[in-house]
């Protein structure tokens, strides 16, 4: 983006009332309001009339009540990732930040995201889903990971290293969700690939300290350590790049998401998920991998809003 282009972009959107969603209905509530706060700080230090919105069962009052004219999304798992706030503000024809309806509601569900994945050919762990019920013997040998469908943030999540763990797994994922996926362990460096636009930022190595990047990793400082940017053979990155941007592409991503990725040892990268309202806290592995590519916190919320807009399905 030039700056005459990024001027003409400040111009349209410093008179309007931007409302930054936050909080909601999910188990991610906490995290979101963090993320949330953030942004709307630097948009006030950036001169933009910002309204903090802890997003209820009245939003839609709440959106007229405040007159909000944009809405910047920083809602993280159900109701708020998965299409469903995306698609109120389409009725209520407010612009808003991030991926649209379909795209949404694809990546926030780990079995459509698989399906689509396969049908494309992004390479994908196997996997196999499990319904609400007797989950049966596992379909892999382990290690294996099992996952709710549509949690964010490793809720729920347990990386299976015997068959005598592998009900208790299925177990505490089912308490999350009614569907579930049992996806083959693959290891490898954990990689992510933040996207905004046509823009790719480098790439993040993930090293948890724990089995899994769990969401105590994500989230407390000490439990993880990360590599911005991650060591990587040119042809490696160049792929992993390639992949990511696909991935981003095809599934018609907006705005900012950021790409999972496991790259096996001897160099084969695999898609996990795509994330279509990456976190923004202080930790989070979107601003890290922005402020490595030279992109400062607040030009980044800037640059998110400046994507704003109607998307429909």
């Amino acid at each position: 983006m030039t700056a005459q282009e990024i001027e003409k972009k400040r111009a349209y959107f410093i008179n309007k009332t931007i409302g930054v969603l936050m909080g909601g209905l999910s188990e991610e509530r906490e995290i979101s309001i963090k993320s949330g706060l953030a942004v709307k700080k630097a948009l006030d230090e950036r001169g933009y009339k910002a309204v903090a919105i802890d997003v209820g069962r009245d939003i839609a009052k709440r959106l007229m009540e405040e007159n909000i004219e944009v809405a910047f999304i920083a809602l993280h798992g159900r109701y708020g990732e998965d299409g469903l706030i995306q698609g109120l503000l389409e009725m209520m024809h407010i612009p808003y930040t991030g991926s649209g309806v379909l795209t949404s509601a694809i990546c926030m569900n780990k079995v459509a995201t698989k399906i689509f994945f396969n049908h494309h050919h992004i390479p994908t762990p196997p996997y196999h889903v499990v319904r609400d019920g007797s989950p049966g013997e596992p379909p892999f040998e382990p290690p294996l990971v099992v996952k709710p469908a549509s949690q964010g943030s490793t809720i729920g999540v347990s990386l299976v290293t015997s068959k005598l763990h592998y009900h208790e797994a299925v177990r505490e994922a089912l308490a999350h969700d009614d569907t579930l996926i049992v996806e083959r362990f693959v290891e490898g460096r954990e990689l992510t690939v933040a996207i905004l636009e046509d823009t790719i930022f480098p790439i993040v190595e993930i090293l948890p300290k724990e089995e899994i990047y769990s969401f105590r990793a994500k989230y407390i400082k000490g439990n993880a350590d990360f590599k911005v940017p991650a060591l990587l053979k040119k042809d490696e990155e160049e792929e992993i790049r390639a992949l990511a941007y696909r991935a981003y592409r095809t599934l018609g991503c907006s705005g900012g998401a950021r790409v999972d990725v496991i790259l096996t040892y001897d160099g084969r990268p695999y898609v996990l998920e795509v994330n279509t309202v990456p976190g923004m806290t202080e930790m989070s592995l979107f601003p890290m991998a922005a402020a490595s590519y030279g992109m400062g916190y607040g030009a980044l919320v800037e640059n998110i809003l400046f994507n704003a807009g109607l998307k429909g399905c």
